[in-house]
């Protein structure tokens, strides 16, 4: 399943949201740098879509704010 997601960083907690157009926004507590966020981004979605971190798959979009993730296995 791949999903088109835009990521918040540096927000004061780390939640999911659905918007209008399908798409997710993920805030994500950890500051955009030496890949924290994306590691976060990772945690969260695990926990989210109940499955393991190494399931998921950041295909497009590693160093920007819109992100396609894949999650292997859903």
């Amino acid at each position: 399943m791949k999903i088109s997601l835009s990521v918040k960083p540096n927000s004061r907690i780390s939640a999911i949201e659905k918007l209008a157009d399908g798409s997710l926004a993920v805030h994500l507590k950890s500051a955009p740098v030496d890949g924290k966020a994306n590691e976060e981004l990772i945690r969260v979605l695990s926990k989210h879509f109940h499955v393991p971190q190494q399931s998921i798959i950041i295909r497009k979009g590693g160093s920007g704010k819109k992100k396609v993730v894949e999650i292997l296995g859903k």
